[in-house]
C-alpha cells in the first residue's frame, strides 16, 4: 500500500481490530512502526542493528518461518538467526500451520472470505472474522417490514469484505452479546444501488446510531437474491431470522 500506490490489496484486519485480538491475547507492550518509503529502504542490518537491538534491547524474537525483511525482503529467518548469534538475540520459530493437513495461510483465508466460505476462514484464523465500523442511518426500508437495520460504516478502503449474502452474526453491546443476520450486497429487491454492510438484531431495540461496533461473522445463510416482491423478501427474511434462532440454540 506504501510501495505501490495502485495494488488493491484487501486485508484481513484493521490496525485497530489487530490491536484488540492482541490485547484480548494478553500483550502488554504494543509497538506499530510506522512504515514509510524511508523505513523500507533499511537494510537488514540497518534494520536489526538500529531497530531491534539499540532501540528495543531484544531478547528474543518469536517470528513466522516464512517472514522476510530488509530492503526488498533480501533477509529470512536464517539470516535473523546470525544476526541473533551476532548481538546475543534468541530467535524462535514459528512454523507454518497446519489444519486437516492444509497450511494455513492469510491467502487461502482471503479466498475463503471471497467465496463466502466463512465457516473455512474462521478455521484458519482460530477467531471469528470481524467487521468493524461505525453505524450509521440508512433508508429506513427494513423497519418498514419489521427488520430494522443497523448500517455498518467501515472507514478503512482497504478491509476485505466477505462475498455479498446473508449472514449470521453476534456483536457485544453494553456488556451483552446480542445476534442477528446481517446482508452485504445492493438490496435488489428494492433497486438499490450502492453496496450495504446492514445488520438486523434480534430483540434489541437500543439505539446504535454513531457508535462503533465490531461485528463477527459466525455463519453464512445464503447468496443475496432479488425477490418478485417487498412481501416475497419479508417472508425470506423471516426464513433466514428462524435460520438463525436455530444456530443460536446450537
Amino acid at each position: 500500500m506504501v510501495l505501490q500506490k495502485d495494488a488493491n490489496i484487501k486485508l484481513l484486519n484493521t490496525i485497530k481490530e489487530k490491536t484488540k485480538i492482541l490485547e484480548d491475547l494478553g500483550l502488554d507492550q504494543l509497538i506499530i512502526h510506522p512504515f514509510t518509503q524511508e523505513f523500507s529502504r533499511l537494510s537488514a542490518t540497518e534494520f536489526v542493528r538500529d531497530n531491534l537491538v539499540n532501540q528495543l534491547q531484544t531478547k528474543k524474537i518469536i517470528i513466522g518461518y516464512d517472514h522476510r525483511f530488509g530492503r526488498n525482503r533480501n533477509a529470512n529467518i536464517t539470516d535473523l538467526r546470525a544476526f541473533g548469534n551476532t548481538y546475543g538475540f534468541e530467535v524462535e520459530e514459528i512454523t507454518a500451520q497446519e489444519i486437516d493437513e492444509v497450511s494455513v495461510s492469510s491467502t487461502k483465508i482471503r479466498k475463503a472470505l471471497q467465496e463466502g466460505d466463512i465457516s473455512t476462514a474462521n478455521a484458519y484464523l482460530g477467531y471469528n472474522y470481524m467487521l468493524t465500523g461505525i453505524i450509521g442511518k440508512g433508508k429506513g426500508l427494513g423497519r418498514q417490514i419489521g427488520f430494522p437495520t443497523a448500517n455498518l460504516n467501515i472507514a478503512e478502503s482497504y478491509k476485505l469484505i466477505p462475498k455479498n449474502g446473508v449472514y449470521f452474526v453476534k456483536s457485544e453491546f453494553s456488556g451483552k452479546t446480542i445476534y442477528g443476520m446481517m446482508n452485504i450486497g445492493y438490496n435488489p429487491t428494492v433497486a438499490g444501488k450502492e453496496k450495504t454492510i446492514e445488520i438486523n438484531f434480534f430483540d434489541f431495540d437500543q439505539d446504535l446510531y454513531g457508535k462503533e461496533l465490531q461485528i463477527d461473522i459466525l455463519h453464512r445463510i445464503r447468496d443475496e437474491h432479488k425477490f418478485e416482491s417487498v412481501e416475497a423478501l419479508k417472508i425470506q427474511l423471516e426464513k433466514d431470522k428462524q435460520t438463525s434462532l436455530a444456530l443460536i440454540s446450537k
